[in-house]
């Protein structure tokens, strides 16, 4: 009776999880103890994981309210149809009650459905409000010092849910996101930043939303919190997706340098362009300007050029080797103690080719 039935584990898990969780800076210590890990540059990015819940469970702001139609006439058709009994063919098998108790079971759904789209486009509109507010605010002081901005003003975004705004029925906490090679797929959005020395994941957590942009912040409260035996981060390395003027400040805030790429990576760069001298620095106190110009120089793409063969891998072998593609339990909760213990068991293993390296 040495190996536990899937069973036995998938309850422990479940009922463990929170404990399990806070193990995974307790494996971060043990690496440092046994010298196989000190902080130093920190490679960010994400990958899609595929939520415990089909995309086909999903249900739409505008086809909620085409079926609410539906239903509230079938309803009103049924009751009609129970009064004039004594007049009308009810058809064989047909139990009126227990139909309108059906229907009525389905508006009530409905209705819970359509509060949580109401209450997700109210926080999306938050979200947008201060990045506008934000935009325009920028925009207003370039006029003030005498700049035209470049491009169209931004419009004020609008309140309220879309048509093409969805919940999910299954894990309602899960979201439609854009995968890799096309389509879309029910999804979690999963962290992770990665010590570009040890390929130690160091940072996780698990987000609901389709972009980056708004994952530098977690990353960088899980960066400072951390015990100070591992001693410190000095750079935080991402793709574009996660750049914005506010990311580099809140880096910088946290006295972590930023490596946060301003446009998509050219293939191929000219050889002439790769070993061109450092451009002299720039006399200005904006930080993102000072940010592109470290990424230029030659030690700036040097570490940059880290950030692919650091996370990327990681996600690979997680997902190709250890065979983990898909949450196994639903909720934001769940998935995000469900990642910790993924990468947890990641950092074990690389632990163990540290050790016999």
């Amino acid at each position: 009776n040495t190996h536990p039935d899937h069973d036995t584990l998938a309850t422990f898990r479940r009922r463990f999880l929170k404990e399990v969780e806070l193990l995974f800076v307790q494996v971060l210590v043990l690496a440092r103890e046994m010298k196989l890990l000190k902080l130093g540059h920190i490679a960010l990015d994400g990958t899609k994981i595929d939520a415990n819940a089909s995309k086909h469970r999903a249900l739409s702001w505008g086809h909620a309210h085409k079926i609410e139609a539906q239903l509230r006439q079938e309803v009103q058709s049924l009751l009609a149809l129970a009064e004039n009994s004594d007049r009308a063919a009810i058809p064989d098998g047909m139990d009126v009650p227990a139909e309108i108790a059906r229907r009525e079971d389905r508006l009530s759904a409905m209705a819970l459905a359509k509060a949580k789209i109401e209450q997700r486009a109210a926080e999306r509109h938050r979200h947008e409000q201060q990045e506008y507010e934000a935009k325009a605010a920028k925009r207003k002081s370039q006029r003030d010092a005498g700049k035209k901005p470049r491009g169209k003003d931004p419009e004020p975004p609008e309140a309220g849910p879309k048509d093409g705004d969805q919940v999910n029925l299954t894990d309602e906490d899960s979201r439609i996101m854009p995968v890799s090679g096309g389509g879309f797929e029910q999804s979690y959005n999963a962290q992770a930043g990665v010590d570009t020395e040890t390929m130690m994941v160091v940072t996780r957590h698990v987000s609901q939303a389709c972009n980056d942009k708004r994952e530098v912040v977690p990353t960088l409260e899980q960066i400072v919190a951390l015990p100070a035996v591992l001693g410190e981060v000095h750079t935080l390395i991402t793709d574009n997706g996660f750049f914005s003027q506010a990311n580099v400040i809140a880096c910088l805030d946290a006295g972590i340098d930023p490596l946060l790429a301003l446009k998509r990576e050219s293939h191929h760069a000219p050889v002439l362009e790769r070993f061109a001298p450092d451009a002299p620095e720039p006399q200005t106190t904006d930080p993102v300007v000072q940010m592109a110009h470290r990424l230029g120089t030659q030690a700036g793409r040097a570490l940059y050029s880290l950030r692919k063969q650091t996370v990327e891998p990681v996600f690979g072998i997680i997902k190709r080797v250890m065979g983990w593609r898909q949450m196994s339990m639903r909720g934001l909760a769940h998935a995000q103690g469900e990642w910790s213990l993924v990468t947890m068991a990641w950092n074990i293993k690389r632990m163990h080719v540290l050790r016999t390296a």
